[in-house]
């Protein structure tokens, strides 16, 4: 309930030198009052005595009072700085409990910043998102949602659209004149600009969800051409066992790295041949399932065995199917790698030295290009509720210019644009929704 006081740990659990507990209500002098032995003026750090039901203290900490409306919440907000053991700080949160809070929810803070207008919808996911941040660039990304760049875009977006709709539906009262009235404000050209300019925005939101998400690579190809070893020289650490025995890759091996501020899921699989005992052969089935998953697979050759080359029939079909791939001539330092066959259309091929490092800035290129990143500069980090509103509502937009000589048809497609993209910063949300994404939140955020 919305008049509920609410009460969370606010910092990870475990041990530390100082742990915080929020709390959030509509009038919180009578907790402030049960819990300290001094008076704690608004937004002015305050050392007390936390103290339970019969005055016995608890711990020793710091009390800050943010008053409503100017918190983080838009109520008033306590937040209390104790010692950070777990003991301590169960101790008082069953304090907070007995004065009348209850256990926040997760991201019940943030959900009522939001429906107390201190965030819009993006900003608070943009607040998931910084905590969530894996690199450098998602966490620069997330804060420029935060700051409400993204939402600021959008907004004017959609002012855009109610200027339009409010010109379609001023023509609708003026029957006889509609044509000349469409040709002078130049309908048609202001949809394809806004179209246009959706277009853009989809476009950095799609490249900023590889920083939430990450890129998936898959490391294929026959037993003994460097998969391991090429892992480890990406990791920068001996993640896979690498032996001159074919087969010694049994299951996949998983590794995160960062390539320019960009999160890469490697996968190393087992070496596609016929399998030589059952083991192996569950491990090649793998292979195939990862490949089926992949965003990019890396096939890769040994420079010094040409037949390596030839790309496995799964990763053809997976091409065939619009998946990127990129073809890696590993042990140039070895051989000079045959370029008499033909690759598949839209491959891209790199010469490596897994044991060198000969190469390895042209293949993170080649990988990032192939997931279609771009500079980094002006991203959105996007959800994929955002680039599905985003879709929506450029739909609908070409359904508008198609129908724009049947204006009552033209004006309910922009109306659907509208309402789509104002979906984004919850100006039209549906309480499922709001839900949904909160219940994603860490608690105490």
């Amino acid at each position: 309930m919305a008049n509920d006081v609410i009460a969370a740990v606010a910092t990870p659990v475990g041990r530390g030198g100082v742990a915080v507990i929020r709390v959030s209500g509509p009038d919180l002098h009578f907790l402030l009052d049960g819990l300290t032995n001094s008076n704690v003026p608004p937004r002015r750090a305050t050392l007390a005595k936390f103290r339970d039901a019969v005055g016995t203290t608890i711990d020793h900490g710091i009390a800050l009072f943010f008053p409503k409306p100017q918190s983080y919440t838009g109520e008033d907000v306590v937040e209390l700085q104790a010692h950070g053991g777990p003991v301590v700080v169960q101790m008082l949160l069953a304090r907070c409990l007995e004065l009348g809070a209850r256990i926040a929810e997760p991201g019940e803070f943030t959900k009522r910043a939001f429906l107390n207008d201190k965030l819009d919808l993006a900003q608070a996911e943009g607040v998931a998102d910084l905590i969530s941040a894996t690199t450098e660039e998602a966490a620069k990304c997330a804060v420029r949602s935060l700051d409400g760049e993204f939402s600021e875009r959008i907004n004017g977006l959609v002012l855009t659209l109610t200027n339009l709709r409010v010109l379609v539906e001023a023509t609708l009262d003026f029957p006889e004149e509609e044509i000349d009235l469409i040709e002078k404000s130049g309908l048609r050209q202001r949809l394809a600009d806004v179209r246009s300019a959706i277009t853009h925005v989809i476009e950095a939101s799609r490249q900023g969800s590889l920083l939430r998400d990450g890129i998936h690579v898959v490391l294929a190809g026959q037993p003994n051409v460097g998969k391991s070893s090429l892992l480890n020289r990406l990791a920068g650490a001996e993640r896979a066992i690498v032996t001159d025995i074919p087969g010694t890759t049994r299951d996949a091996i998983r590794e995160t790295i960062s390539i320019r501020g960009v999160p890469l899921h490697i996968i190393d699989t087992a070496g596609l041949r016929e399998a030589q005992d059952p083991v192996e052969e569950i491990g090649i089935a793998r292979s195939h399932d990862a490949i089926a998953k992949a965003d990019i697979v890396v096939w890769i050759a040994d420079a010094t065995r040409p037949d390596t080359r030839v790309i496995n029939g799964a990763l053809i079909e997976r091409l065939t199917a619009g998946t990127p791939g990129i073809l890696v001539h590993n042990k140039i330092d070895l051989a000079t790698p045959d370029r008499g066959v033909p690759l598949p259309q839209g491959m891209a091929a790199v010469d490596v030295s897994a044991k060198s490092g000969i190469g390895l800035d042209a293949l993170c290129t080649a990988i990032l290009g192939a997931a279609g990143w771009g500079d980094g500069e002006g991203l959105f980090l996007a959800r994929a509720r955002h680039l599905e509103a985003l879709n929506f509502c450029t739909g609908h937009l070409d359904a508008a210019i198609a129908l724009m000589a049947q204006l009552e048809l033209c004006a309910e497609e922009l109306r659907l644009a509208q309402q789509a993209l104002a979906s984004i910063t919850g100006k039209v949300s549906a309480d499922d929704l709001l839900g949904k994404i909160f219940s994603q939140f860490c608690i105490g955020k």
